[in-house]
C-alpha cells in the first residue's frame, strides 16, 4: 500500500473522540487525518461562555486544519475542497450534506450510523434501541447519499444491548466499536476492494429526535416496555414522573415478572435495589431517581430522603411513539 490516504473528518459529538485518537494514533499508517470539520463555537456552561465544542477542543495543538463552516455556501465549499481528502468520514455531523460536498472525496463520503441499518434511520438511534427493548444494536459504515441514511453499507460492527444499559451505556460501547469497524475498512478503501450493498427498502424504520414530551410514562404498559423507555431516554430527555406533586426524573429502572393486584401506577413499596411500582402486566422496579435540584441516586438512597407512600398512585400520560415505518415529519 501507498502513502496513508488523506482523511478528513466530519463531526461534533464527543463520542468520536476515541476513534480520533486512534486515527492519530495507531490508523495512522492507513488514513492521514488532514482536516477537521465541525460545529461553531457556541455559548455553553453556568456563565455561557463562548466555547469550542469538543472536538475542535481536541484539535488544539495538533497540525490539522479546523474548518468551522456557519454555512455550507461556496466559501465552506472551497476551503474544504483545498484540504484535498480522499475520503471524508462524518460521525454527528447535524447537518445535511449537499451533493457537490458528498462528491469531493475521490473515495467518497462515508458515515457511520449508530444503528444496524435499514433498522432506524434518523436523529436517535441509540436511544431509540434501548426505548425499544432491542437486545443489541451496531454501527453501520455506508456511503452518504441525499436520502435520509439510505446509502449502501459496506459494514456493521455488532453491540449488545444488557438489560440494565441505559443510552450513555450503550452509547459509550458504540464509540469503542468505531475502531474496529474503521480499521477493516480504511485498508479496503484504499485497496478498491471495499464492497457496499445496498440497503432493503422494505425493512427500514425511522426515528426522530426526541423532545422533553417524550419523558411521559403511561403505566398501563407493561412493566418491559416501561423499563426500557426509561433506560433509552436516559440521560436525555429523560422519563419523568409527578409523586406528590413533584416532578421526578427516571435514571434506571428493570422488571419482575410478577404482577400486582393493583390498578397500574399503584406505588407498591421498595425492595432491596429500587422501588416497585404496578404497571400493566409486570411490576416496574425504578432504580435511580432524581428530585429536581438534586442528583441522580440510586433508590434506596433517595427514598432516605423523599417519602413516597405505598398505594401512592403514579399519574400516567400518554406515550408517544419513537420509531415509523415512514419518516417523520420535521
Amino acid at each position: 500500500m501507498g502513502d496513508p490516504m488523506r482523511l478528513v473528518f466530519m463531526g461534533s459529538d464527543p463520542v468520536a473522540l476515541s476513534l480520533l485518537d486512534w486515527l492519530v494514533g495507531e490508523g495512522s499508517s492507513v488514513a492521514k487525518l488532514v482536516g477537521v470539520v465541525t460545529g461553531l463555537d457556541r455559548p455553553s456552561g453556568r456563565g455561557q461562555a463562548v466555547r469550542p465544542n469538543s472536538i475542535k477542543a481536541w484539535c488544539a495543538g495538533r497540525e490539522i486544519a479546523v474548518l468551522q463552516p456557519e454555512k455550507l455556501d461556496p466559501a465552506a465549499h472551497e476551503a474544504y475542497s483545498a484540504l484535498r481528502p480522499d475520503v471524508t468520514l462524518v460521525v454527528a455531523y447535524g447537518r445535511i450534506l449537499k451533493d457537490d460536498f458528498i462528491a469531493i472525496p475521490r473515495l467518497g463520503t462515508l458515515n457511520l450510523h449508530a444503528s444496524l441499518l435499514p433498522k432506524y434511520r434518523g436523529a436517535s438511534p441509540i436511544q431509540t434501541a434501548v426505548a425499544s427493548g432491542d437486545a443489541e444494536t451496531g454501527l453501520s459504515l455506508m456511503r452518504i447519499v441525499r436520502e435520509l441514511d439510505a446509502g449502501p453499507v459496506a459494514d456493521v460492527e455488532r453491540v449488545a444491548i444488557a438489560p440494565l444499559d441505559t443510552a450513555a451505556d450503550v452509547e459509550a460501547k458504540l464509540a469503542r466499536a468505531a475502531i474496529p469497524l474503521v480499521s477493516r475498512a480504511l485498508p479496503l478503501l484504499g485497496l478498491g476492494t471495499l464492497q457496499f450493498r445496498a440497503q432493503d427498502p422494505l425493512g427500514a424504520t425511522f426515528c426522530r429526535r426526541h423532545e422533553k414530551t417524550d419523558g411521559a410514562l403511561d403505566f398501563s404498559a407493561s412493566a418491559p416496555i416501561l423499563a426500557a423507555r426509561i433506560n433509552g431516554l436516559h440521560p436525555w430527555p429523560s422519563a419523568t414522573v409527578e409523586i406528590s406533586g413533584l416532578p421526578i426524573r427516571l435514571g434506571l429502572a428493570d422488571w419482575l415478572g410478577s404482577s400486582a393486584q393493583a390498578a397500574p401506577g399503584t406505588v407498591l413499596g421498595p425492595d432491596a435495589l429500587g422501588l416497585l411500582v404496578a404497571a400493566g402486566t409486570g411490576m416496574l422496579r425504578l432504580r435511580k431517581l432524581q428530585r429536581a435540584g438534586g442528583r441522580m441516586l440510586e433508590a434506596p438512597e433517595f427514598l432516605r430522603g423523599f417519602n413516597v407512600p405505598v398505594g401512592y398512585v403514579i399519574p400516567s400520560q400518554p406515550m408517544s411513539s419513537l420509531v415509523s415505518e415512514t419518516p417523520f415529519r420535521r
